[in-house]
């Protein structure tokens, strides 16, 4: 008899685990997927499209809240915990939830999930949301680039639309943002590439990307999200650690598998971040992987114009899921703000409309900052209005893409931008043309 699953998932790594483990293996039966942290993703179908022949109705998707109701109804003998950015107590809270009901509780590896490439893989991955792996990504394809290699970056998934349609998704302009309705997520990870003119692939079947992707490159670039650890086997693994969360790479789930598996850690912001901090930092990824080489960095910040900061009552608006999720209570424009004079930093929640509101309920800790938080169009117009409707004299935007292509933002607005910066020895560009000198 094939053994009952359910898979619990945020449409990303779960989808995955479906596609390369449980799709046309008789042994399973998947009979639902559940789905939290991502608004407006339960309610639909995995599409039979890309489920494959043993599903030709497509696999139904619910909330996490109806979990144990599922498991009960069908029966259920197993359910696989595959999202990431979880603290430890939280992942256990669910298994002794489910152990409860009956069903056993498993959490899959890297044998059982990733892909092997026929040409090299960097994977940069990360402890947690917001840590800095996109522009440590970045800084690695420039050192490629230099080195003479072609590259591509193929981003973790954030399929919040048409699943068919995202199969395979290809990002190589600004217009290949709009013919697919990217969200503001989205292109926050893609943007930034694209101005570096490097290609992006994402989208929801996995190794039909890799294949493609194999086509036009010389070395693939693994651009992790949240904290998972990566889709495809790496040939150097990067992780990048946040000393302005000291203790989470320990403490939260699948960060600290990335610490068990990486080759190099960065320890990123130790710019801005408390030197006892750092120190705590470097000491719990030294414990557990004495081996992988520890490079230190800054993430400096530039504005087009600080002056005009000085003194002003302002509007932060930072990364979303680097807020929300990532549990971070500032971000660079916080840091802008406080950097360049800003007179006041204003809490936004009082003029929060709609989705924007209920972010906030769902999210306590998100401080006065306003998170970019743009999952369909409905959300994004809310997020326009909470800014229009805030009281400030300039909007600060430490989001990595120009939220006025997007937005009708009637204020004064300055962007932060922020690079990777390593410190002392050795560097990114040490540590590649050692691997992959030619």
């Amino acid at each position: 008899m094939a053994i009952r699953t359910l898979i619990m998932g945020a449409a990303g790594r779960d989808f995955h685990n479906f596609n390369v483990f449980f799709r046309d293996n008789k042994d399973y039966d998947v009979v639902a997927f559940t789905a939290t942290q991502i608004p407006n993703i339960e309610g639909r179908r995995y599409p039979a499209e890309l489920a494959g022949s043993l599903y030709p109705e497509g696999i139904p998707i619910y909330p996490e809240s109806d979990l144990l109701d599922l498991i009960k109804k069908h029966n259920v003998e197993q359910v696989i915990f595959a999202y990431s950015d979880v603290p430890h107590e939280v992942v256990m809270h669910k298994a002794s939830m489910v152990n409860a009901a009956g069903a056993d509780f498993r959490l899959m590896g890297q044998h059982t999930t990733q892909l092997k490439s026929t040409k090299p893989v960097i994977s940069i991955c990360a402890v947690r949301t917001g840590s800095g792996k996109s522009q440590t990504t970045r800084r690695v394809s420039e050192v490629l680039r230099e080195m003479g290699y072609r590259v591509a970056a193929i981003r973790h998934p954030m399929p919040y639309g048409d699943l068919v349609k995202q199969k395979v998704q290809r990002f190589a302009t600004y217009a290949d943002l709009d013919y697919h309705e990217c969200t503001i997520e989205e292109r926050e990870e893609y943007e930034p590439h694209i101005d570096n003119g490097v290609i992006v692939y994402a989208g929801v079947d996995y190794e039909a990307i890799l294949r493609q992707a194999e086509q036009e490159v010389d070395i693939v670039l693994w651009d992790g999200g949240n904290n998972d650890f990566p889709f495809y086997v790496p040939d150097l693994a990067i992780v990048v650690a946040d000393p302005h969360r000291p203790g989470h790479e320990v403490s939260y789930h699948p960060g600290e598998t990335n610490i068990w598996a990486a080759d190099v850690f960065v320890i990123n912001k130790v710019d801005t971040a408390d030197h006892d901090a750092v120190t705590q930092v470097r000491d719990n990824i030294s414990r557990i992987n004495p081996k992988a080489t520890i490079i230190e960095a800054a993430s400096p910040l530039f504005v087009d114009d600080p002056e005009a900061i000085r003194g002003k009552r302002v509007l932060v608006i930072e990364d979303g899921p680097t807020l929300t999720h990532g549990e971070m209570a500032y971000g660079a424009g916080w840091v802008a703000a406080r950097r360049f004079g800003a007179g006041e930093i204003v809490d936004p929640r009082p003029f929060a409309v709609g989705t924007i509101a209920d972010t906030y309920k769902k999210y306590p800790k998100t401080g006065p900052i306003l998170p970019a938080m743009g999952y369909g169009e409905k959300q994004t117009r809310d997020l326009e209005k909470t800014i229009d409707r805030a009281d400030v004299d300039l909007v600060i935007s430490g989001t990595p893409i120009d939220l006025t292509r997007i937005l009708k933002v009637r204020k004064p607005m300055q962007r932060v931008r922020y690079e990777l910066q390593e410190i002392g020895q050795p560097t990114l560009e040490d540590i590649l043309k050692a691997k992959f000198g030619k």
